[in-house]
């Protein structure tokens, strides 16, 4: 049986489902992150980013078993129950993924509210080159249980300093508008591609020099057996491009 046809109807149908689910927000982060530096994004890059931050997301929900609240995942991890799907593995499986396009237009962060207390949250950030981290937009797969969150780092109600996660989310303070979300420069370090290699300079190389004492030193040697009587002639040919 030839299983790549299978492979690709399989995979076209998962793209489908994904595009049912989350289309409008696909189209709508695609538009934010073009809009973050309207002459410097390509649209190109910003829709490859959309679609697949949305599918991996809804992917990794699956192969971490996320049936709920992601809050009682997180405790299920807690009791070794389940073994991955907290914030900070979605944030890096996501960003290794997108790190593989090495977009030219957009940039990589990773960012941390309430980094290293109980309800510390791990998002992705996205900007244009050379933008504050403050100006990008949030990519969030925790937060929904693999339905992308995503919304301007300023503009997230839910991770506001003094207003926490769980208190956020019941509305327990006013919005202070100042966001908790900061970067982790360690870790955005992580998430930008390795620089391209350059061709090495080769140094210069002097010719050989004549030694009559050595006659063959630095040189190499092939032994030609040849079978049978007769004459042989040697004859050089020039070395030509295949």
């Amino acid at each position: 049986m030839n299983f790549r046809p299978a492979l690709i109807f399989a995979s076209a149908i998962c793209a489908s489902a994904v595009s049912a689910q989350d289309g409008k927000s696909i189209n709508d982060l695609r538009d934010a992150l073009v809009a973050l530096a309207p002459r410097t994004v390509d649209p190109r890059e910003a829709e490859l980013l959309s679609v697949t931050a949305h599918t991996i997301s809804r992917q990794l929900a699956r192969e971490y078993g996320v049936t709920g609240d992601p809050a009682i995942h997180n405790y299920l991890i807690n009791i070794g129950v389940k073994k991955r799907g907290i914030c900070a593995d979605y944030t890096r499986d996501i960003g290794a993924r997108l790190k593989e396009f090495r977009f030219k237009t957009l940039v990589l962060h990773w960012g941390a509210a309430y980094a290293k207390e109980s309800d510390e949250n791990n998002a992705l950030v996205v900007t244009a080159p050379n933008q504050p981290f403050l100006d990008g937009i949030v990519l969030d797969g925790w937060r929904r249980s693999g339905e992308l969150f995503w919304c301007p780092v300023k503009n997230d109600p839910e991770y506001e300093a003094g207003r926490r996660g769980l208190l956020g989310h019941l509305g327990g303070h006013l919005h202070t508008g100042i966001t908790a979300w900061k970067e982790d420069l360690q870790e955005t370090a992580l998430l930008q591609p390795e620089p391209t290699p350059t061709p090495k300079s080769q140094p210069k190389r002097d010719p050989l020099k004549w030694d009559p004492e050595n006659p063959y030193r630095g040189l190499g040697f092939r032994e030609v057996e040849a079978e049978g009587e007769g004459k042989y002639v040697i004859a050089e040919q020039p070395v030509r491009k295949a």
